[in-house]
C-alpha cells in the first residue's frame, strides 16, 4: 500500500537512505539515563535528524528521566545545545521548536516510586496536549545494574490504552546467567515482541549492507563459502583510550565491551544462510543458527592483551594502568584476538579470524573476505609488488564507509606482468547524501516496530555462553600486561596466531 509521504521521499534527498516506507504510529518516548552522555551525543541528535526528515509521527513526545535536578526548559536548553554541537545536519529553529514542545523532564531515581508516579503523569498530560494514544517507547540508558528495577516499575505502571516498547542498551548482563535472570525479569512484564535489546553497529548502513551485497549479487553467493573463502577477518579497532569509563571497563575489558555483542554479531551477518525473507525473526533465526555453530576455542586461539604508554598520531599517551581509576595492577584486558570455526556445511574448517581492542594504530572497522589464491597462475609479478596477493572482498564499516575488491591486473607493456589493484565503492561519493547515523535507524525502527536490527534473547545467551567459556579458562592463568604499546597493532601473541597458519593480519 502506498503511503503519502512515499513520493516525498523519492523527490526528498534528505529522506535518502532510511528507506521510508511509512510513519510511526503517534507516540511518546522516555530516555531514562536523560543526563548521560548518550543522550545527549547520540539520542537526540538522532531524533532532530528524523524530525528535520518528517520521519518522526506530528503526535510526539520525549520524556527525559535522570537523577539531576533540571527544570524543563533548562533540558530542552541543553538538548538543543547537544544538537548543535554533535547533529550532522544543520539547525533549524523551526524544526527544534516544534521537538522542543513536546518535551518534559523528571528528577527522580530509579528505584523511587513517587518519580515514576510522576513519569506517568507526565505521559498522560503528552496524551491530552500532543495525541501521543498511550503509545510508548522506553529507552533504558542507564547502568546495568539500574535495569531490572526500572523494568519492574515501567511492567507494573504501564498503559492500558496502547502499545508498549522497551529499547535496552548493552551490556545485556555481565555472563550467561546474569543475561538469562534478566531475560527472565523482563519477559515477566514483556513479550519478546516488545523487547528491543539495542547494538547501535546493527544500525550502521555498511553493517546492513553486507547483507545486500551477499543477497542482492548473484555473483557473490556461490563462492560465499569454504570451497572458495580461504579465510575471514574481522577487525575492529579503536585508538581512544577508556575516555574516563574506568568504572565501566574495569569490569567489562574488552570482551565484553566488543566481542560479546559488536564482533559475533558482525560474524554472525557474515556467515548466516539466507533467510527465507528478511523480516525480523527470519534475518533472527539465521543468526542464532551461526552463533550455535560457534566452536568454542581453546587457549592457543585466543589472545588477550592490554595497551601500555605509547604514541597515538604522534601525541604520547598513558598505558591503560595510567588512567584515572584504574588499579595500577590491573588484569583487564583491552584487547582479544581468536581464531573462530563455525561447525556447519558452508563453513566447516574455514577460520575467522576476529580482532578488538583500544589504543590501536587507528580507527577502522573491517570485514575482509579472502579467497583462495588460483591454483597455478602462470605469469610474472611486478617488481614492485610483493607477490601475487589472492582476491580479497572488503567491507568497510568505519570510518571509509564503502566496499572494496582486490584483484590482479595486467600492468600496461609487453609481456603479460600482474599487479594486485582495487576496485573501490564509497559511499560519500557515490550517493548525494549524508549517511544516517546508526541511532537514527535503530530508533525509526523502534518507533515502527521492526525488530530485524535488534538482538533476540536467544542471540544474547549464546554469545554470552562462547563468552563464558573463553573467561573460564582465561583465570587459570595470569599473562603479564601491559604487553603492546598505544599505537600499535596488539600485542605479538596476536601476530603469532596467524603466523601460525601462515597467514598475517590485513595492513588497510
Amino acid at each position: 500500500m502506498t503511503t503519502k509521504q512515499e513520493p516525498a521521499a523519492r523527490e526528498n534527498p534528505l529522506l535518502e537512505g532510511l528507506g521510508l516506507r511509512r510513519t510511526p504510529d503517534p507516540c511518546a518516548i522516555v530516555i531514562f539515563g536523560a543526563s548521560g552522555d548518550l543522550t545527549r551525543r547520540k539520542l537526540f541528535p538522532a531524533l532532530y535528524s528524523l524530525a528535520l526528515r518528517g520521519l518522526l509521527p506530528k503526535q510526539f513526545g520525549v520524556v527525559g528521566v535522570a537523577r539531576s535536578e533540571e527544570s524543563d526548559d533548562e533540558f530542552r536548553e541543553r538538548m538543543k545545545h547537544a544538537v548543535q554541537e554533535f547533529g550532522r545536519d544543520k539547525f533549524h529553529a523551526e524544526t527544534w521548536n516544534w521537538l522542543a514542545g513536546g518535551m518534559r523532564y523528571i528528577s527522580a531515581d530509579f528505584a523511587d516510586d513517587a518519580g515514576q508516579d510522576r513519569v506517568v503523569e507526565a505521559l498522560n498530560e503528552l496524551d491530552e496536549q500532543r495525541g501521543t494514544a498511550g503509545n510508548r517507547v522506553y529507552y533504558l540508558a542507564v547502568p546495568p545494574a539500574a535495569i531490572a528495577t526500572l523494568v519492574h516499575a515501567i511492567g507494573m505502571r504501564r498503559s492500558t490504552r496502547g502499545w508498549t516498547r522497551l529499547i535496552i542498551e548493552k551490556p545485556f548482563g555481565h555472563d550467561l546467567a546474569s543475561a538469562q535472570e534478566l531475560n527472565q525479569e523482563v519477559k515477566d512484564h514483556f513479550a519478546e515482541r516488545e523487547i528491543y535489546r539495542i547494538d547501535h553497529y546493527l544500525g550502521k548502513e555498511t553493517v546492513q549492507n553486507l547483507l545486500a551485497l551477499r543477497f542482492a549479487n548473484g555473483i557473490f553467493e556461490p563462492i560465499w563459502n569454504r570451497q572458495f573463502v580461504d579465510h575471514v577477518q574481522i577487525t575492529v579497532a579503536e585508538s581512544i583510550g577508556i575516555e574516563g569509563r574506568a568504572d565501566f571497563y574495569e569490569q567489562a575489558g574488552a570482551i565484553r565491551d566488543v566481542f560479546q555483542n559488536h564482533m559475533l554479531q558482525l560474524v554472525a551477518l557474515t556467515a548466516m544462510e539466507p533467510p527465507i525473507d528478511f523480516a525480523a525473526d527470519s534475518v533472527r533465526n539465521e543468526k542464532v543458527k551461526i552463533l550455535r555453530a560457534l566452536h568454542t576455542p581453546g587457549p592457543k586461539h585466543v589472545v588477550r592483551g592490554q595497551y601500555g604508554r605509547g604514541y597515538i598520531e604522534g601525541e604520547e599517551v598513558p598505558g591503560y594502568r595510567e588512567e584515572p581509576g584504574v588499579a595500577s595492577d590491573s588484569m583487564t584486558e583491552t584487547y582479544v584476538a581468536a581464531k573462530l570455526y563455525i561447525d556447519n556445511w558452508r563453513w566447516a574448517d574455514t577460520p575467522f579470524y576476529v580482532r578488538a581492542g583500544k589504543r590501536l594504530a587507528r580507527r577502522e572497522t573491517t570485514i575482509a573476505i579472502e579467497f583462495k589464491r588460483a591454483p597455478h597462475p602462470p605469469f610474472e609479478v611486478a617488481d614492485d609488488d610483493a607477490g601475487l596477493r589472492p582476491n580479497v572482498l572488503v567491507c568497510h564499516i568505519q570510518p571509509d564507509e564503502g566496499v572494496s575488491l582486490e584483484f590482479a591486473a595486467k600492468v600496461p607493456g609487453q609481456g603479460i606482468t600482474l599487479r594486485t589493484v582495487h576496485m573501490d565503492f564509497l559511499y560519500g561519493g557515490t550517493f548525494r547524501t549524508g549517511i544516517p547515523e546508526a541511532y537514527e535507524r535503530l530508533l525509526l525502527d523502534c518507533l515502527l516496530g521492526d525488530a530485524t536490527l535488534f538482538t533476540r534473547s536467544d542471540e544474547v545467551e549464546e554469545q554470552w555462553s562462547l563468552v563464558d567459556a573463553i573467561v573460564g579458562f582465561w583465570k587459570r592463568d595470569r599473562p603479564s600486561f601491559p604487553n603492546y604499546a598505544a599505537g600499535a597493532w596488539g600485542p605479538a601473541g596476536a601476530e603469532q596466531l596467524m603466523r601460525r597458519d601462515g597467514r598475517t593480519w590485513r595492513r588497510h
